[in-house]
Protein backbone atom coordinates (compact mmCIF):
# COMPACT_ATOMS: atom_id res chain seq x y z
CA UNK A 1 0.00 0.00 0.00
CA UNK A 2 0.97 3.17 -0.37
CA UNK A 3 1.90 5.83 1.77
CA UNK A 4 -0.45 7.84 3.52
CA UNK A 5 1.23 10.64 2.70
CA UNK A 6 -0.06 10.62 -0.92
CA UNK A 7 -3.27 10.48 0.45
CA UNK A 8 -3.24 14.72 0.92
CA UNK A 9 -2.69 15.94 -2.75
CA UNK A 10 -5.55 12.92 -3.95
CA UNK A 11 -7.76 13.98 -1.38
CA UNK A 12 -6.84 17.56 -2.36
CA UNK A 13 -8.00 16.89 -5.73
CA UNK A 14 -11.64 15.65 -4.91
CA UNK A 15 -14.53 18.19 -5.88
CA UNK A 16 -17.52 18.14 -3.31
CA UNK A 17 -20.01 15.83 -4.28
CA UNK A 18 -22.93 18.03 -3.93
CA UNK A 19 -26.41 17.39 -3.39
CA UNK A 20 -26.85 14.60 -5.82
CA UNK A 21 -23.98 13.26 -5.69
CA UNK A 22 -24.38 12.74 -1.72
CA UNK A 23 -27.68 11.21 -2.91
CA UNK A 24 -26.27 8.82 -5.19
CA UNK A 25 -23.86 7.64 -2.68
CA UNK A 26 -26.46 7.05 -0.16
CA UNK A 27 -28.17 5.03 -2.40
CA UNK A 28 -25.11 3.08 -3.82
CA UNK A 29 -24.72 2.63 0.37
CA UNK A 30 -27.87 1.32 0.91
CA UNK A 31 -27.91 -1.65 -2.34
CA UNK A 32 -24.57 -2.46 -0.56
CA UNK A 33 -26.01 -3.07 3.01
CA UNK A 34 -28.91 -4.68 1.17
CA UNK A 35 -26.19 -7.25 -0.27
CA UNK A 36 -24.13 -8.16 2.38
CA UNK A 37 -27.62 -8.67 4.23
CA UNK A 38 -28.41 -11.09 1.95
CA UNK A 39 -25.25 -12.63 1.44
CA UNK A 40 -23.97 -12.74 4.76
CA UNK A 41 -25.43 -16.19 5.83
CA UNK A 42 -23.85 -17.56 2.48
CA UNK A 43 -20.51 -16.33 3.59
CA UNK A 44 -20.96 -17.76 7.07
CA UNK A 45 -22.08 -21.09 6.64
CA UNK A 46 -20.65 -21.80 2.55
CA UNK A 47 -17.49 -22.74 2.94
CA UNK A 48 -16.85 -21.73 -0.76
CA UNK A 49 -17.92 -18.39 0.22
CA UNK A 50 -15.90 -17.72 3.24
CA UNK A 51 -14.01 -15.06 1.25
CA UNK A 52 -16.99 -12.85 1.05
CA UNK A 53 -17.02 -12.26 4.88
CA UNK A 54 -13.79 -9.82 3.93
CA UNK A 55 -15.46 -8.23 0.94
CA UNK A 56 -16.28 -5.19 2.19
CA UNK A 57 -13.16 -4.18 4.27
CA UNK A 58 -11.59 -5.30 0.86
CA UNK A 59 -13.98 -2.66 -1.13
CA UNK A 60 -12.73 -0.37 1.02
CA UNK A 61 -9.15 -1.00 0.79
CA UNK A 62 -8.62 -0.86 -3.19
CA UNK A 63 -11.16 2.13 -3.07
CA UNK A 64 -7.86 3.36 -0.51
CA UNK A 65 -4.99 2.07 -3.00
CA UNK A 66 -7.05 3.60 -6.09
CA UNK A 67 -7.42 7.02 -4.65
CA UNK A 68 -3.53 6.75 -2.79
CA UNK A 69 -1.62 4.85 -5.44
CA UNK A 70 -2.85 5.81 -8.94
CA UNK A 71 -2.76 6.13 -11.71
CA UNK A 72 -4.69 8.62 -11.64
CA UNK A 73 -7.13 8.83 -14.56
CA UNK A 74 -10.27 11.04 -14.65
CA UNK A 75 -12.72 10.43 -17.54
CA UNK A 76 -13.99 13.55 -19.57
CA UNK A 77 -18.07 14.26 -18.72
CA UNK A 78 -18.52 13.51 -22.47
CA UNK A 79 -21.37 12.37 -24.28
CA UNK A 80 -19.89 8.96 -24.70
CA UNK A 81 -19.50 8.80 -20.72
CA UNK A 82 -22.87 9.79 -20.39
CA UNK A 83 -23.59 6.92 -22.67
CA UNK A 84 -21.63 4.31 -20.76
CA UNK A 85 -23.38 5.51 -17.47
CA UNK A 86 -26.38 5.08 -18.80
CA UNK A 87 -25.80 1.65 -20.06
CA UNK A 88 -24.47 0.54 -16.48
CA UNK A 89 -27.25 1.88 -14.51
CA UNK A 90 -30.20 0.38 -17.49
CA UNK A 91 -28.10 -3.36 -16.78
CA UNK A 92 -27.81 -3.02 -13.17
CA UNK A 93 -31.60 -1.91 -13.31
CA UNK A 94 -32.66 -4.99 -15.00
CA UNK A 95 -30.27 -7.32 -13.08
CA UNK A 96 -32.11 -6.17 -9.63
CA UNK A 97 -35.43 -6.89 -11.80
CA UNK A 98 -34.40 -10.20 -12.72
CA UNK A 99 -32.73 -11.44 -9.53
CA UNK A 100 -36.08 -9.83 -7.87
CA UNK A 101 -38.19 -12.23 -9.84
CA UNK A 102 -35.85 -15.18 -9.13
CA UNK A 103 -36.40 -14.20 -5.71
CA UNK A 104 -40.18 -13.83 -6.13
CA UNK A 105 -39.72 -17.95 -7.58
CA UNK A 106 -37.08 -19.51 -5.60
CA UNK A 107 -36.50 -17.36 -2.46
CA UNK A 108 -34.05 -14.76 -1.57
CA UNK A 109 -31.29 -17.57 -0.30
CA UNK A 110 -31.07 -18.89 -3.56
CA UNK A 111 -27.87 -18.84 -5.23
CA UNK A 112 -29.12 -17.30 -8.45
CA UNK A 113 -30.38 -14.90 -6.77
CA UNK A 114 -27.62 -13.32 -4.88
CA UNK A 115 -25.11 -14.47 -8.03
CA UNK A 116 -27.58 -11.89 -10.27
CA UNK A 117 -28.09 -9.24 -7.60
CA UNK A 118 -24.11 -8.98 -6.74
CA UNK A 119 -23.90 -8.58 -10.48
CA UNK A 120 -26.19 -5.70 -10.31
CA UNK A 121 -24.93 -3.85 -7.73
CA UNK A 122 -21.32 -4.31 -9.45
CA UNK A 123 -23.10 -2.79 -12.52
CA UNK A 124 -24.71 0.14 -10.66
CA UNK A 125 -21.44 0.73 -8.99
CA UNK A 126 -19.60 0.86 -12.08
CA UNK A 127 -22.36 3.42 -13.24
CA UNK A 128 -21.54 5.48 -9.75
CA UNK A 129 -17.83 4.94 -10.91
CA UNK A 130 -18.06 6.77 -14.41
CA UNK A 131 -19.49 9.62 -12.58
CA UNK A 132 -17.30 10.04 -10.07
CA UNK A 133 -14.15 9.35 -12.32
CA UNK A 134 -14.70 12.52 -14.09
CA UNK A 135 -12.67 15.52 -14.27
CA UNK A 136 -15.83 17.68 -12.84
CA UNK A 137 -15.85 14.95 -9.89
CA UNK A 138 -12.65 13.35 -9.22
CA UNK A 139 -13.32 11.47 -6.23
CA UNK A 140 -12.02 8.08 -7.23
CA UNK A 141 -9.33 7.67 -10.19
CA UNK A 142 -10.30 5.49 -12.84
CA UNK A 143 -8.01 2.81 -12.55
CA UNK A 144 -7.08 -1.17 -11.74
CA UNK A 145 -7.68 -1.07 -7.84
CA UNK A 146 -11.20 0.56 -8.52
CA UNK A 147 -12.27 -1.52 -11.01
CA UNK A 148 -11.44 -4.25 -8.71
CA UNK A 149 -13.59 -2.64 -6.27
CA UNK A 150 -16.41 -2.52 -8.48
CA UNK A 151 -15.94 -6.04 -10.24
CA UNK A 152 -15.10 -8.09 -7.05
CA UNK A 153 -18.33 -8.45 -5.80
CA UNK A 154 -19.34 -11.08 -8.27
CA UNK A 155 -16.55 -12.89 -6.94
CA UNK A 156 -18.55 -12.83 -3.28
CA UNK A 157 -21.88 -14.29 -4.61
CA UNK A 158 -22.74 -18.15 -5.03
CA UNK A 159 -22.54 -19.78 -8.33
CA UNK A 160 -25.19 -20.42 -10.64
CA UNK A 161 -26.53 -23.88 -9.40
CA UNK A 162 -25.84 -24.75 -13.04
CA UNK A 163 -22.43 -23.43 -13.47
CA UNK A 164 -21.60 -24.83 -9.93
CA UNK A 165 -22.33 -28.20 -10.95
CA UNK A 166 -21.37 -28.50 -14.04
CA UNK A 167 -17.55 -27.27 -12.62
CA UNK A 168 -17.93 -29.45 -8.92
CA UNK A 169 -18.41 -32.33 -11.05
CA UNK A 170 -15.86 -31.74 -13.59
CA UNK A 171 -12.89 -31.13 -10.63
CA UNK A 172 -13.95 -33.97 -8.78
CA UNK A 173 -13.49 -36.77 -12.02
CA UNK A 174 -10.24 -34.86 -12.39
CA UNK A 175 -8.86 -35.04 -9.32
CA UNK A 176 -10.42 -38.45 -8.87
CA UNK A 177 -8.80 -39.86 -12.39
CA UNK A 178 -5.36 -38.00 -11.07
CA UNK A 179 -5.03 -39.32 -7.79
CA UNK A 180 -5.59 -43.15 -9.03
CA UNK A 181 -3.03 -42.32 -11.75
CA UNK A 182 -0.52 -41.02 -9.13
CA UNK A 183 -1.59 -43.71 -7.08
CA UNK A 184 -0.94 -46.46 -10.10
CA UNK A 185 2.78 -45.20 -10.33
CA UNK A 186 3.40 -45.50 -6.14
CA UNK A 187 1.96 -48.87 -7.09
CA UNK A 188 -1.08 -48.73 -4.82
CA UNK A 189 -4.27 -50.92 -5.97
CA UNK A 190 -7.08 -48.68 -6.78
CA UNK A 191 -10.16 -48.35 -8.66
CA UNK A 192 -12.03 -45.48 -9.96
CA UNK A 193 -15.97 -45.62 -9.96
CA UNK A 194 -16.90 -41.95 -11.09
CA UNK A 195 -15.93 -39.84 -7.74
CA UNK A 196 -15.34 -42.97 -6.22
CA UNK A 197 -11.77 -44.25 -5.28
CA UNK A 198 -11.90 -48.00 -4.23
CA UNK A 199 -8.85 -48.94 -1.89
CA UNK A 200 -7.84 -52.06 -0.87
CA UNK A 201 -9.29 -51.30 2.84
CA UNK A 202 -11.27 -48.86 1.95
CA UNK A 203 -13.04 -46.45 -0.21
CA UNK A 204 -12.63 -42.50 -0.53
CA UNK A 205 -14.69 -40.06 -2.47
CA UNK A 206 -14.30 -36.80 -3.99
CA UNK A 207 -16.76 -34.67 -2.93
CA UNK A 208 -17.95 -31.25 -3.41
CA UNK A 209 -16.31 -30.25 -0.82
CA UNK A 210 -12.93 -31.59 -1.90
CA UNK A 211 -13.73 -30.69 -5.66
CA UNK A 212 -11.05 -27.69 -5.42
CA UNK A 213 -14.10 -25.49 -6.39
CA UNK A 214 -13.64 -23.66 -2.83
CA UNK A 215 -9.90 -23.35 -3.45
CA UNK A 216 -10.28 -22.28 -6.99
CA UNK A 217 -12.60 -19.24 -5.81
CA UNK A 218 -10.82 -18.20 -2.75
CA UNK A 219 -7.22 -18.29 -4.88
CA UNK A 220 -8.83 -16.21 -7.54
CA UNK A 221 -10.48 -13.98 -5.54
CA UNK A 222 -7.08 -13.60 -3.53
CA UNK A 223 -5.20 -13.18 -6.72
CA UNK A 224 -7.30 -10.19 -8.03
CA UNK A 225 -7.46 -8.50 -4.63
CA UNK A 226 -3.06 -8.57 -4.39
CA UNK A 227 -2.82 -7.66 -8.05
CA UNK A 228 -4.43 -4.70 -7.09
CA UNK A 229 -3.02 -3.64 -3.45
CA UNK A 230 0.49 -5.39 -3.68
CA UNK A 231 1.43 -4.95 -7.35
CA UNK A 232 0.97 -2.37 -9.80
CA UNK A 233 3.06 -3.05 -13.06
CA UNK A 234 0.46 -4.91 -15.66
CA UNK A 235 2.57 -7.70 -16.47
CA UNK A 236 3.40 -8.64 -13.13
CA UNK A 237 -0.81 -8.12 -12.01
CA UNK A 238 -0.94 -10.82 -15.06
CA UNK A 239 1.26 -13.33 -13.80
CA UNK A 240 -0.58 -13.61 -10.50
CA UNK A 241 -3.56 -13.68 -11.98
CA UNK A 242 -2.76 -16.65 -14.56
CA UNK A 243 -1.37 -18.20 -11.69
CA UNK A 244 -3.80 -17.97 -8.95
CA UNK A 245 -5.97 -21.01 -10.68
CA UNK A 246 -3.72 -23.63 -11.95
CA UNK A 247 -1.86 -23.42 -7.96
CA UNK A 248 -5.63 -23.72 -6.31
CA UNK A 249 -6.07 -26.77 -8.24
CA UNK A 250 -2.48 -28.22 -7.86
CA UNK A 251 -2.86 -27.67 -4.39
CA UNK A 252 -6.13 -29.02 -3.65
CA UNK A 253 -4.88 -32.48 -5.65
CA UNK A 254 -2.20 -32.70 -3.72
CA UNK A 255 -4.21 -32.20 -0.68
CA UNK A 256 -6.53 -35.05 -1.86
CA UNK A 257 -3.87 -37.24 -2.95
CA UNK A 258 -2.60 -37.12 0.93
CA UNK A 259 -5.97 -37.90 2.06
CA UNK A 260 -6.21 -40.69 -0.29
CA UNK A 261 -3.00 -42.24 0.77
CA UNK A 262 -4.06 -41.44 4.74
CA UNK A 263 -6.99 -43.29 4.10
CA UNK A 264 -4.53 -46.28 2.81
CA UNK A 265 -2.71 -46.23 5.37
CA UNK A 266 -5.55 -47.24 7.64
CA UNK A 267 -6.07 -43.62 8.73
CA UNK A 268 -9.94 -42.23 9.18
CA UNK A 269 -9.89 -38.85 7.18
CA UNK A 270 -13.10 -37.92 8.07
CA UNK A 271 -13.62 -34.41 10.85
CA UNK A 272 -9.97 -33.24 11.47
CA UNK A 273 -7.69 -34.55 9.14
CA UNK A 274 -10.16 -33.58 5.93
CA UNK A 275 -10.84 -29.64 7.70
CA UNK A 276 -7.34 -29.43 9.09
CA UNK A 277 -6.25 -30.10 5.09
CA UNK A 278 -8.50 -27.96 3.79
CA UNK A 279 -7.55 -24.59 5.77
CA UNK A 280 -3.92 -25.26 5.12
CA UNK A 281 -4.74 -25.48 1.01
CA UNK A 282 -6.57 -22.36 1.45
CA UNK A 283 -3.48 -20.33 3.66
CA UNK A 284 -0.35 -22.03 1.87
CA UNK A 285 -1.83 -21.16 -1.66
CA UNK A 286 -2.84 -17.17 -0.40
CA UNK A 287 0.34 -17.21 1.13
CA UNK A 288 2.15 -18.24 -1.86
CA UNK A 289 -0.08 -15.73 -4.30
CA UNK A 290 0.97 -13.31 -1.72
CA UNK A 291 4.46 -13.75 -1.26
CA UNK A 292 5.12 -14.32 -5.25
CA UNK A 293 3.24 -10.63 -5.83
CA UNK A 294 5.69 -9.05 -3.08
CA UNK A 295 9.05 -10.10 -5.25
CA UNK A 296 7.14 -9.22 -8.49
CA UNK A 297 6.50 -5.38 -7.31
CA UNK A 298 9.47 -3.01 -6.83
CA UNK A 299 7.80 -0.08 -6.50
CA UNK A 300 9.68 3.77 -6.39
CA UNK A 301 10.81 5.58 -3.56
CA UNK A 302 8.73 8.45 -4.60
CA UNK A 303 4.58 7.95 -4.64
CA UNK A 304 2.17 9.00 -7.05
CA UNK A 305 1.19 11.85 -6.95
CA UNK A 306 -2.23 12.69 -8.56
CA UNK A 307 -2.25 15.27 -11.73
CA UNK A 308 -3.28 19.19 -10.84
CA UNK A 309 -7.10 19.74 -10.88
CA UNK A 310 -8.81 21.99 -13.15
CA UNK A 311 -9.36 25.72 -11.57
CA UNK A 312 -13.38 25.27 -12.54
CA UNK A 313 -14.98 22.12 -12.97
CA UNK A 314 -16.00 20.82 -16.64
CA UNK A 315 -19.67 21.87 -17.27
CA UNK A 316 -20.82 18.82 -18.31
CA UNK A 317 -20.00 16.46 -15.01
CA UNK A 318 -23.15 18.22 -13.66
CA UNK A 319 -25.17 16.99 -15.88
CA UNK A 320 -24.11 13.23 -15.29
CA UNK A 321 -25.49 13.63 -11.53
CA UNK A 322 -29.81 13.16 -12.12
CA UNK A 323 -28.66 10.90 -14.41
CA UNK A 324 -26.82 8.57 -11.82
CA UNK A 325 -29.02 9.57 -8.91
CA UNK A 326 -32.53 8.31 -10.87
CA UNK A 327 -30.99 5.18 -12.55
CA UNK A 328 -30.03 4.32 -8.34
CA UNK A 329 -33.25 5.82 -7.29
CA UNK A 330 -35.19 3.46 -9.59
CA UNK A 331 -32.89 0.25 -8.45
CA UNK A 332 -33.87 1.11 -4.71
CA UNK A 333 -37.09 1.20 -5.42
CA UNK A 334 -37.20 -1.97 -7.47
CA UNK A 335 -35.73 -4.07 -4.90
CA UNK A 336 -37.70 -2.62 -2.18
CA UNK A 337 -40.92 -3.91 -4.36
CA UNK A 338 -39.64 -7.06 -4.36
CA UNK A 339 -38.77 -7.14 -0.66
CA UNK A 340 -42.12 -6.08 0.16
CA UNK A 341 -43.72 -8.48 -1.93
CA UNK A 342 -42.13 -11.90 -0.89
CA UNK A 343 -41.59 -10.77 3.12
CA UNK A 344 -45.70 -9.26 3.15
CA UNK A 345 -48.13 -12.07 1.80
CA UNK A 346 -51.19 -13.14 3.35
CA UNK A 347 -51.19 -16.99 4.21
CA UNK A 348 -53.07 -19.09 1.78
CA UNK A 349 -55.85 -21.54 3.04
CA UNK A 350 -54.16 -25.16 2.73
CA UNK A 351 -55.98 -28.25 1.67
CA UNK A 352 -56.28 -31.85 3.29
CA UNK A 353 -52.42 -33.72 2.82
CA UNK A 354 -52.83 -36.33 0.58
CA UNK A 355 -51.88 -39.83 2.03
CA UNK A 356 -48.93 -40.57 0.55
CA UNK A 357 -48.33 -43.91 2.21
CA UNK A 358 -51.60 -45.02 0.71
CA UNK A 359 -50.29 -44.37 -2.97
CA UNK A 360 -47.48 -46.99 -2.60
CA UNK A 361 -48.76 -50.22 -1.21
CA UNK A 362 -46.94 -51.54 1.57
CA UNK A 363 -47.00 -54.89 0.33
CA UNK A 364 -47.60 -57.15 -2.80
CA UNK A 365 -47.75 -59.97 -4.25
CA UNK A 366 -44.67 -61.98 -4.73
CA UNK A 367 -42.60 -58.61 -3.64
CA UNK A 368 -40.12 -57.36 -1.20
CA UNK A 369 -40.94 -53.94 -0.50
CA UNK A 370 -38.68 -51.80 1.27
CA UNK A 371 -39.44 -48.33 3.23
CA UNK A 372 -36.84 -45.67 3.18
CA UNK A 373 -36.64 -44.31 7.10
CA UNK A 374 -33.71 -42.03 6.10
CA UNK A 375 -35.44 -39.58 3.88
CA UNK A 376 -35.85 -37.04 7.07
CA UNK A 377 -32.43 -35.71 6.38
CA UNK A 378 -33.31 -34.24 3.13
CA UNK A 379 -36.07 -32.53 4.74
CA UNK A 380 -33.94 -29.10 4.97
CA UNK A 381 -33.04 -28.69 1.49
CA UNK A 382 -36.61 -30.09 0.23
CA UNK A 383 -38.06 -27.74 2.65
CA UNK A 384 -41.25 -30.44 3.13
CA UNK A 385 -41.14 -33.60 5.27
CA UNK A 386 -43.97 -35.48 3.03
CA UNK A 387 -42.48 -37.79 1.22
CA UNK A 388 -42.24 -41.42 1.11
CA UNK A 389 -40.02 -43.65 -1.03
CA UNK A 390 -40.85 -47.56 -1.35
CA UNK A 391 -38.46 -50.21 -3.30
CA UNK A 392 -39.74 -53.26 -4.24
CA UNK A 393 -37.48 -56.00 -5.83
CA UNK A 394 -38.62 -59.57 -7.03
CA UNK A 395 -36.29 -62.47 -8.23
CA UNK A 396 -37.05 -63.11 -11.95
CA UNK A 397 -36.97 -66.72 -13.64
CA UNK A 398 -33.28 -66.06 -14.85
CA UNK A 399 -32.37 -65.62 -11.51
CA UNK A 400 -31.97 -61.87 -11.44
CA UNK A 401 -33.29 -59.22 -9.72
CA UNK A 402 -36.21 -56.66 -10.72
CA UNK A 403 -36.15 -53.56 -9.19
CA UNK A 404 -38.81 -50.80 -8.82
CA UNK A 405 -38.25 -47.89 -6.80
CA UNK A 406 -41.07 -45.01 -6.10
CA UNK A 407 -40.52 -41.55 -4.81
CA UNK A 408 -43.56 -38.78 -4.27
CA UNK A 409 -42.85 -35.71 -2.05
CA UNK A 410 -45.17 -33.00 -1.42
CA UNK A 411 -45.75 -29.59 -1.01
CA UNK A 412 -48.41 -27.63 0.19
CA UNK A 413 -49.43 -24.14 -1.67
CA UNK A 414 -46.83 -21.06 -1.05
CA UNK A 415 -44.42 -24.07 1.14
CA UNK A 416 -41.75 -23.85 -1.85
CA UNK A 417 -42.02 -22.28 -5.40
CA UNK A 418 -42.38 -24.50 -8.54
CA UNK A 419 -38.66 -23.47 -9.27
CA UNK A 420 -37.07 -24.90 -5.92
CA UNK A 421 -38.99 -27.97 -6.59
CA UNK A 422 -37.74 -28.31 -10.15
CA UNK A 423 -34.17 -28.11 -8.69
CA UNK A 424 -34.25 -31.33 -6.56
CA UNK A 425 -34.53 -33.60 -9.43
CA UNK A 426 -32.24 -37.01 -10.68
CA UNK A 427 -30.22 -34.30 -13.38
CA UNK A 428 -29.32 -32.28 -10.65
CA UNK A 429 -28.80 -35.08 -7.79
CA UNK A 430 -27.17 -37.86 -9.10
CA UNK A 431 -24.31 -37.04 -10.86
CA UNK A 432 -21.48 -36.36 -8.74
CA UNK A 433 -22.46 -39.43 -6.47
CA UNK A 434 -21.48 -42.55 -7.78
CA UNK A 435 -24.62 -42.13 -11.20
CA UNK A 436 -23.13 -41.48 -14.18
CA UNK A 437 -25.34 -40.40 -16.45
CA UNK A 438 -25.54 -42.14 -19.99
CA UNK A 439 -26.82 -40.67 -23.13
CA UNK A 440 -30.54 -41.88 -24.36
CA UNK A 441 -31.88 -40.56 -28.18
CA UNK A 442 -35.36 -39.15 -25.72
CA UNK A 443 -35.32 -37.41 -22.88
CA UNK A 444 -39.05 -37.42 -22.63
CA UNK A 445 -41.57 -40.61 -23.39
CA UNK A 446 -45.33 -40.91 -23.27
CA UNK A 447 -45.62 -44.18 -20.91
CA UNK A 448 -48.39 -46.65 -22.26
CA UNK A 449 -49.79 -48.96 -19.57
CA UNK A 450 -52.51 -52.29 -19.86
CA UNK A 451 -55.21 -49.45 -19.91
CA UNK A 452 -54.54 -45.94 -20.10
CA UNK A 453 -51.50 -43.19 -21.57
CA UNK A 454 -49.59 -41.39 -18.86
CA UNK A 455 -48.65 -37.84 -19.10
CA UNK A 456 -45.64 -37.51 -20.72
CA UNK A 457 -42.35 -38.22 -18.39
CA UNK A 458 -38.91 -37.21 -18.06
CA UNK A 459 -36.66 -40.28 -18.78
CA UNK A 460 -33.24 -40.43 -17.81
CA UNK A 461 -30.59 -43.45 -17.87
CA UNK A 462 -27.71 -43.49 -15.00
CA UNK A 463 -25.42 -46.12 -13.93
CA UNK A 464 -23.19 -46.75 -10.96
CA UNK A 465 -20.35 -49.44 -10.83
CA UNK A 466 -22.30 -51.40 -13.87
CA UNK A 467 -25.84 -51.27 -12.35
CA UNK A 468 -28.59 -49.31 -14.69
CA UNK A 469 -31.19 -47.76 -13.79
CA UNK A 470 -34.14 -46.28 -16.13
CA UNK A 471 -35.62 -42.78 -14.22
CA UNK A 472 -38.69 -41.32 -15.24
CA UNK A 473 -40.10 -38.38 -13.01
CA UNK A 474 -43.02 -35.80 -12.98
CA UNK A 475 -43.24 -32.39 -11.86
CA UNK A 476 -47.14 -31.51 -10.63
CA UNK A 477 -48.60 -28.09 -10.05
CA UNK A 478 -52.33 -27.65 -8.59
CA UNK A 479 -52.76 -31.18 -9.55
CA UNK A 480 -51.43 -30.92 -12.92
CA UNK A 481 -48.22 -32.14 -14.65
CA UNK A 482 -45.80 -29.19 -15.17
CA UNK A 483 -43.49 -29.19 -19.25
CA UNK A 484 -39.84 -29.64 -16.90
CA UNK A 485 -37.45 -27.32 -18.22
CA UNK A 486 -33.88 -27.68 -16.72
CA UNK A 487 -33.02 -25.70 -13.53
CA UNK A 488 -29.71 -25.50 -14.25
CA UNK A 489 -30.06 -23.31 -16.63
CA UNK A 490 -30.29 -19.64 -15.30
CA UNK A 491 -32.74 -18.77 -18.74
CA UNK A 492 -34.90 -22.35 -18.18
CA UNK A 493 -35.01 -20.57 -14.34
CA UNK A 494 -36.34 -17.44 -15.77
CA UNK A 495 -39.28 -19.09 -17.96
CA UNK A 496 -40.22 -20.97 -14.75
CA UNK A 497 -40.08 -17.83 -12.94
CA UNK A 498 -41.98 -15.57 -15.38
CA UNK A 499 -44.69 -18.50 -15.35
CA UNK A 500 -45.02 -19.09 -11.46
CA UNK A 501 -42.97 -16.92 -9.69
CA UNK A 502 -45.74 -14.50 -8.47
CA UNK A 503 -48.64 -18.17 -8.34
CA UNK A 504 -48.46 -19.58 -4.98
CA UNK A 505 -51.81 -21.10 -4.69
CA UNK A 506 -51.55 -24.35 -6.02
CA UNK A 507 -49.68 -26.96 -4.12
CA UNK A 508 -46.86 -29.26 -6.61
CA UNK A 509 -45.57 -32.63 -5.91
CA UNK A 510 -42.63 -34.67 -7.68
CA UNK A 511 -42.92 -38.05 -8.06
CA UNK A 512 -39.95 -40.49 -9.07
CA UNK A 513 -39.83 -44.02 -10.79
CA UNK A 514 -36.94 -46.14 -11.75
CA UNK A 515 -36.08 -48.90 -12.25
CA UNK A 516 -33.12 -51.33 -13.44
CA UNK A 517 -35.13 -52.69 -16.54
CA UNK A 518 -36.74 -50.33 -18.86
CA UNK A 519 -40.19 -49.58 -19.06
CA UNK A 520 -41.47 -52.43 -21.83
CA UNK A 521 -40.17 -55.04 -19.10
CA UNK A 522 -42.60 -53.20 -15.85
CA UNK A 523 -45.47 -51.05 -18.27
CA UNK A 524 -47.28 -54.28 -17.56
CA UNK A 525 -46.84 -55.15 -14.20
CA UNK A 526 -49.56 -55.02 -11.98
CA UNK A 527 -47.89 -53.37 -9.35
CA UNK A 528 -47.50 -50.46 -11.80
CA UNK A 529 -50.96 -50.03 -12.76
CA UNK A 530 -51.73 -50.55 -9.31
CA UNK A 531 -49.45 -47.28 -8.57
CA UNK A 532 -50.86 -44.87 -11.34
CA UNK A 533 -54.24 -45.51 -10.40
CA UNK A 534 -53.61 -44.14 -6.78
CA UNK A 535 -51.60 -41.53 -8.27
CA UNK A 536 -53.89 -40.33 -11.50
CA UNK A 537 -56.36 -38.35 -8.86
CA UNK A 538 -53.33 -36.28 -7.45
CA UNK A 539 -53.05 -35.18 -11.40
CA UNK A 540 -50.55 -38.11 -13.18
Amino acid sequence: MSSTAAIAPSAATARAPGGLGWMSLGLLAMLGAALIFLLWPQWLHNPDLSHGLFMPVIFGLLLHEARTSGPFRYLPATSRTASLIFISLLLGLLAVGVGGLYAVSLQWDHALVGFVLAGGFSLLLFAGLLSFATEGARLVPFNWSSLLAVGLWTLSAPIPPGMYNRLTVSLQLWVSENVVGMLHLLGIAAIRHGNIIELTRTSVGIEEACSGVRSLISCVFAGFFFSGCLVRRPWARAVIIGLAAPLALLMNFIRSLTLTLLANGGVDIRGRWHDLTGFAVLAITAALLGGLAVLLEHRGKEAATPPAAPATAPSGAARLQPLLAGGLAASVFLAAFFVLHTLFTPPLPQPPLPNLDAVLPASASGWQVITSDDLNRFKDVLQTDHFIQRTYIRRLANGTDLQITAYIAYWGPGQASPSLVATHTPDACWPGSGWESIAIPDRRETLQLDNREVAAAEHRLFRNNGFPQHVWFWHIYDRQPVRYLDPLSPRNLLKIAALYGFRRAGDQMFIRLSSNHPWADISHEPLVAEIFTHLQPLGL
